[in-house]
């Protein structure tokens, strides 16, 4: 698995899904910002995290935190 978060991949396809950054943090009520920089990889949040791998994000975009692994 890389060990980088791949920010482009993961707009790529959330966009090839019909997926946004404002949809997701709708749905789990946090700032649109706090979605972005977990993309982005600035942050680690696990609730952000956890959407994207429930909406079927690959994990190999994602590179999570150990306490996320699967």
């Amino acid at each position: 698995m890389s060990s980088e978060r791949r920010p482009f991949r993961i707009r790529e396809w959330m966009k090839s899904r019909k997926i946004s950054v404002t949809g997701i943090a709708a749905e789990l009520n946090v700032h649109h910002s706090l979605v972005s920089a977990t993309i982005h990889g600035r942050k680690n949040n696990k609730k952000v995290l956890n959407a994207l791998i429930v909406h079927g994000c690959p994990s190999d975009l994602l590179a999570l935190p150990e306490t996320i692994k699967q």
